[in-house]
């Protein structure tokens, strides 16, 4: 945890030196969204501190090229130089840097950090979940109806319930990385992403959350796996127990 921190600090740097700047801007190809030189530039900043100080590690990254070695090491990183590229664009401050350490398709350690806000969320399997070095919780309510969900527009769409819709309160963040992580700080009581979600998104979030008390699955209740050879999961769903047992019991079986 604490080289991901050190190396999540690091990219902060590279990034925030972008910020102001004309941007070099392209589009991925399938509309899979923007990258900037920003984006590479801390890319290359992170694997040269991590990979230096575990050179035996796998490594997955959205802005790397993906090799089949990683499937052959025991531990592997898994980063997201800049989660939420559309909103550094933008210049707005919600994106973050996402890392996370995997053992045999397990997080066991994370960091999240978000440089112009200043919040860098941090966890170790076992150790519990920080904010900025505090401890942290998720949410302990226990009633659907009412409640605080971090989601895109579509994961309200009717097909995906079963039923009505629960009438809930809706927000959203850019940075699927962020909305994992202000559910682990308890700002909000659930989380929600119904598409196939890539890992670099999820992992460090995913594994903050849990230790943060909060229930985390693919949107069947399936306990997340990462470090697949297609690094994609089937969504994720993110809440105190309680509530996450009712969401499962809402969502529609997939595919709708």
């Amino acid at each position: 945890m604490e080289l991901l921190v050190e190396a999540a600090r690091a990219a902060g740097e590279v990034a925030l030196g972008y910020v102001g700047q004309d941007l070099d801007v392209e589009h991925k190809p399938g509309g899979a969204g923007p990258v900037t030189d920003a984006d590479h530039a801390v890319n290359a900043k992170l694997y040269d501190v991590l990979r230096k100080a575990r050179p035996d590690y796998g490594w997955l990254s959205e802005e790397s090229e993906d090799t089949p070695s990683r499937m052959q090491t025991e531990r592997t990183f898994i980063v997201d130089p800049i989660d939420g590229t559309r909103s550094f664009i933008e210049g707005s401050g919600s994106w973050a840097h996402s890392l996370a350490v995997v053992e045999r398709g397990r997080a066991v350690a994370a960091a999240i950090f978000l440089p112009v806000k200043q919040k860098l969320y941090s966890a170790a399997l076992g150790h519990g979940a920080f904010l900025n070095g505090q401890p942290i919780r998720a949410s302990r309510r226990t009633r659907l109806s009412g409640a605080s969900i971090v989601a895109a527009k579509p994961n309200y769409d009717a097909s995906n319930w079963r039923g009505p819709v629960p009438d809930v309160h809706r927000t959203y963040r850019p940075s699927l990385a962020y909305r994992l992580a202000l559910v682990a700080e308890g700002r909000f009581d659930a989380m929600l992403t119904l598409r196939p979600s890539w890992e670099w998104d999820i992992a460090a979030g995913a594994l903050i959350l849990s230790e943060a008390g909060a229930e985390v699955t693919d949107r069947t209740g399936e306990r997340l796996r990462f470090n697949n050879a297609h690094p994609q999961v089937n969504g994720v769903v993110a809440a105190g127990p309680a509530l996450h047992r009712q969401l499962q019991d809402k969502l529609a079986k997939w595919p709708a």
